[in-house]
Formats: C-alpha cells, sequence, structure tokens
C-alpha cells in the first residue's frame, strides 16, 4: 500500500517550467509598451473629442463685417445688418457688437495704439446658428445685399476645414505609434521566444526526436507567452486607466488640458489591452517557435 501511495504521488512535471527569472522583464517590457499604447489612444480620443467640439462651436456660428455707407455711422449700419439677419431661416440671434469690442478685438493685431478715434473701425456682428441647418454664406450675404449693406460673410468654413484636417492628421499619427507599438511589442516577444528555445533547446530536441509536431512544441510558446502577454497587458492598462483618471480628476474635470478634453468613458480603451497583447503575444510566439522548430533537422 505504501508503495502505491508513493507512486500515485508521483506526477510529471511541466514541459516549461511555471516560471522562469527572464519573465519578469520581459512582462515590464510589454506592459510598458501597452501602457504607451492606451496613452495614444487616450490622446487620439481626447483629440477627437476636441476637434469636434471646435467644429461644432464653429459651424454653430458666423461673424459679419460691416462697412458703413457714407449716408450712414457705422452702428446703424451694424444695427441694421443685424436686424436683416435676424429675419433669415436657421439664424437664432443675430448682435451687434459695439465699437469697444470691434477695437479689443483689432488691438492684437494692429496694436492699441493705432485705435486713433478717426480710424474708421469695421463692425462686427455675430450671428447664432441652428446647428440642424444653419444658413450659408451665400444666403446671408444675398439678404444683406438686398438690405443695402455692405458686409462681408464669414461663415467659418476655412476653419472648420484645418480642423478636421489636424484632426484627420491625429487619428493617423495615433495609428501609426500604435501600430508601432505593436510591432515592438511583437518584436520583443519574437525574440523571448527564441531565447526561450534557446534555453530549453534540450527539451525541444527530445519532443522533436521524439515525434512531436510542430505545432504541439509552438502550442507551449504560444500559450505561455499569450498569458504572461495578457499579464502585462492588464498591467499597462491598468497603469495608462490610473494616469488617465488622475488627469482627468486634477484638471478641473476638463482632462489633459482644455485643449484636450478627456473623457472618464476613454478610460475604457485600455481595456482590450489584455486581450490585445495576448494576442499578439501568442502570434508572435507560435510563429517564431514554428520556425525555429522547422530549422531542426
Amino acid at each position: 500500500m505504501s508503495e502505491f501511495f508513493q507512486v500515485s504521488r508521483w506526477k510529471p512535471g511541466p514541459l516549461l517550467p511555471p516560471r522562469d527569472a527572464r519573465d519578469g522583464a520581459l512582462v515590464f517590457v510589454v506592459a510598458v509598451l501597452c501602457f504607451l499604447a492606451c496613452l495614444t489612444a487616450f490622446a487620439a480620443l481626447a483629440a477627437n473629442r476636441a476637434a469636434h467640439g471646435w467644429t461644432a462651436q464653429l459651424s454653430g456660428s458666423a461673424t459679419v463685417v460691416v462697412r458703413a455707407r457714407s449716408n450712414e455711422t457705422p452702428d446703424s449700419a451694424a444695427a441694421r445688418a443685424a436686424e436683416t439677419l435676424a429675419g433669415v431661416r436657421g439664424v437664432i440671434e443675430a448682435q451687434a457688437l459695439p465699437r469697444e469690442k470691434a477695437e479689443a478685438l483689432l488691438a492684437p493685431w494692429i496694436g492699441a495704439e493705432a485705435l486713433v478715434d478717426d480710424l474708421p473701425t469695421p463692425r462686427l456682428v455675430t450671428l447664432d446658428l441652428d446647428p440642424k441647418a444653419p444658413p450659408t454664406a451665400g444666403i446671408l450675404d444675398r439678404a444683406l445685399r438686398a438690405a443695402g449693406v455692405d458686409a462681408t460673410v464669414d461663415d467659418h468654413s476655412r476653419w472648420i476645414a484645418d480642423i478636421e484636417r489636424a484632426a484627420n492628421i491625429a487619428r493617423f499619427a495615433a495609428l501609426g505609434v500604435f501600430a508601432l507599438i505593436a510591432a515592438a511589442t511583437a518584436a520583443v516577444i519574437a525574440f523571448a521566444t527564441r531565447a526561450g528555445l534557446a534555453a530549453r533547446r534540450d527539451v525541444i530536441e527530445v519532443l522533436h526526436f521524439s515525434g512531436a509536431e510542430a505545432r504541439f512544441i509552438a502550442s507551449l510558446f504560444q500559450n505561455r507567452f499569450a498569458t504572461m502577454g495578457a499579464l502585462a497587458g492588464l498591467l499597462g492598462g491598468a497603469a495608462a486607466a490610473i494616469i488617465g483618471a488622475l488627469a482627468r480628476y486634477f484638471a478641473g474635470g476638463v482632462g489633459v488640458a482644455p485643449v484636450l478634453p478627456l473623457a472618464w468613458i476613454d478610460l475604457l480603451a485600455a481595456l482590450p489591452a489584455p486581450v490585445l497583447a495576448a494576442l499578439i503575444a501568442g502570434v508572435s510566439a507560435r510563429l517564431a517557435a514554428s520556425r525555429i522548430v522547422r530549422e531542426m533537422p
């Protein structure tokens, strides 16, 4: 009986040890890469939100520069332009700015000392437009010409195009950085797999010469490095989420800065990090292991 229990307690060890002294360094490197990838995703989401916010503000407003004719004062011309535009469909509010506000807008460009009293400063009319059906600059311009008002309409279309172009650049830049980080992660995993195979070459040779298929040997390393990748992704994603939460909390509710508004929901972008890291690690390890095994005689 005693011999039976001694035999029953004997179990074969795993082909790969559950822990390796080099695993900690690999997990750290992959976790840092996942951390940077998550921060890149946060920045891309914040930039996209900022671009949409700026576009919404610009598309919901317009500015009209009014020039007084010889038979009227600048203030009366601006008032007439505001009254005319207030009746255009899609205009929620039209407000003529006084001379002081117009000069305040010009001061940064021409200097406060250049704003003399006899300078023919044009008046400005600000428009709040219906965001669902805003009138075009052509419609506003025709209404002003019909009323005999000499004015120029700026519907901010040029600025909107610039913002959309910048937002697209930010998206592609974030995608490019993410692709570089993913490629670096795959390269690190492939290198670590080769090192692991070299350290356990005797085990691999025994399995290989015993008739074990290449995919079986590759699956051992695939599962091992996929588990390590998931752990690294969890650590890196959690660290990035903590940094994002601190930035969101201590920035007064606007995120990284007013220019990059980070929302709480953006932190959910870190959730796929463990899955993606495990996928990249597993695939990279399997490819590297399969290639090395195929090179064996």
